[in-house]
């Protein structure tokens, strides 16, 4: 129990001047009398703490054996085995007199690392949290850099905290710098370290790559070493505290444009901790011309992934989809992405380029390449009962041609004789198509006219398609006139009365 600096002075008070005992202490103050007893005890004042049970002193030679040979044994475990070996008092009571006995690690000291102005930076990954970006959740990673000599503070929020964007942190932090240290040590991140037994190491090969290029050593720090890289921790907690508590940010865009602000403002007009005479931004004016030059060409940093494209012009890509040319369906392309945009690549060409998408979902698209598609299917559609057409009435192919010489439009035709196929039957249509011809009239309207007529000659009835709407058997309905010779009987039958 951890007791306030007045509850001590009271503790010492009420013993001391007002004579009261460790329990009426413990009462009125309303603490453990343990506390009481630790508070005394650390004093000096005699007779407290002492062993005052005779039970347990007989066994505490078998406790400290014990404990020194397995130090992290719980009491209850101790006091089961001092039971079975004849002790009878309380387990409360026993596990507090064992913690008295329990030896205490010694507490390791560390010599403060120096280092030399452009020597060495300390890099690694801060969680800040959660993003909402549409229906997507992404943590919110900042990649953090600082150069142990001068404590300069590179700071960019990230995504996710993938290889990537881990290789585009220290790409960002060697242009703020305009240079880089001699080495960059790590903790044992999975993004630098694969595989580490004692002190033989295997890097990932991604960064021995890049390290080559930019000639760096990456060096990770020693396991379980407090003072390893207590720089960038430090550095860690120190935005945590000064730049990101409270803060509001629109996106992610507007949070790294505050973050650069923030460093190169308030981080650098702080006193640096090296030689607090001077401040950061002018240590680092000390330690820039230190660095080592920049290769005249970045790293590429770009994400690189095939992908394969299903019967629908999409590739997706990061939790999203991105349309591709209808061209490229049942194809394995590759997608070459940055922060800022998606580019799908079939081989070295560029078939497709979209802006980034970070939400869940969503379906990126050109117009241009869903409006071809449309187009090729309109085509498509219109080939087909071309084909149809001209394979049941081959009389039509002629109709088709003379109607487009007049600009006809030849998909509205192919289906209405279609139609007409559907309801007179193929031999029919090819001869009112035949008949139409010879009128040198090429539109469904006049094969329509010559199919009724041969309907009337042979004195059939209208053919009604089967499961036509009403509105549209009405409209293609055939009326037969009434014959006039009826009216004249009447006529006649009026006359014959008059007489």
């Amino acid at each position: 129990m951890t007791i306030t600096p007045e509850q001590e002075a009271q503790v010492l008070r009420y013993h001391h001047v007002e004579k009261w005992r460790i329990g009426t202490i413990a009462r009125q103050l309303n603490i453990h009398h343990y506390a009481v007893e630790r508070v005394l005890r650390q004093e000096g004042v005699p007779g407290i703490g002492k062993t005052q049970h005779s039970i347990i002193e007989s066994y505490l030679p078998f406790v400290r054996e014990t404990l020194e040979k397995f130090p992290t044994l719980t009491a209850s475990r101790l006091y089961i085995m001092c039971k079975e070996r004849g002790y009878t008092g309380g387990p409360s009571h026993f596990r507090y007199l064992v913690g008295h006995h329990r030896p205490r690690p010694v507490a390791e000291a560390y010599l403060r690392l120096a280092t030399l102005p452009g020597e060495q930076a300390q890099v690694d990954w801060g969680h800040f949290g959660h993003l909402e970006i549409g229906r997507a959740r992404r943590p919110l990673m900042a990649f953090v850099m600082v150069l142990s000599w001068s404590r300069r503070i590179y700071l960019r929020f990230f995504p996710d905290a993938k290889m990537e964007n881990f290789l585009r942190g220290h790409v960002g932090a060697f242009e703020a710098f305009c240079g880089l240290p001699r080495i960059l040590l790590y903790d044992n991140l999975k993004s630098a370290v694969l595989e580490r037994q004692g002190n033989a190491i295997r890097f990932h090969p991604t960064i021995l790559d890049f390290a080559g290029h930019y000639r760096y050593e990456p060096r990770p720090v020693a396991v379980a070493r407090g003072n390893g890289k207590g720089r960038v921790e430090r550095a860690i907690r120190y935005i945590r505290d000064a730049f990101f508590a409270a803060r509001s940010f629109v996106d992610l865009g507007d949070l790294n444009r505050q973050a650069e602000a923030w460093c190169l403002g308030q981080a650098d007009d702080r006193p640096c901790p090296q030689d607090k005479t001077m401040t950061v931004r002018e240590a680092f004016v000390q330690e820039q011309p230190r660095l080592l030059a920049l290769p005249a060409n970045p790293y590429v940093t770009d994400e690189r992934v095939a992908v394969s494209v299903g019967k629908t012009p999409y590739v997706r890509f990061d939790l999203n989809d991105y349309s591709v040319p209808h061209t490229q369906v049942r194809k394995t392309l590759t997608v070459v992405a940055d922060p800022e945009r998606v580019r799908v690549l079939d081989g070295a060409g560029v078939v497709a380029s979209h802006p980034r998408s970070y939400d869940k979902g969503k379906q990126v698209e050109e117009p241009a390449h869903i409006e071809k598609l449309i187009e090729r299917k309109a085509q498509a559609r219109a080939q087909r009962g071309m084909s149809r057409l001209t394979q049941a009435v081959p009389a039509s192919q002629e109709l088709l041609e003379r109607a487009a010489e007049r600009g006809e439009g030849i998909g509205g035709i192919t289906s209405a004789l279609l139609r007409l196929v559907d309801r007179y039957g193929a031999a029919e249509v090819q001869a009112a198509v035949l008949a139409a011809l010879a009128r040198g009239v090429p539109h469904p309207h006049a094969v329509r006219l010559a199919l009724e007529v041969r309907r009337e000659l042979k004195n059939q009835p209208p053919p009604v398609e089967v499961c036509m709407p009403k509105h549209v058997a009405d409209r293609d309905a055939v009326i037969n006139p009434h014959k006039l010779e009826t009216y004249d009987q009447l006529t006649d039958k009026k006359g014959d009365k008059d007489e």
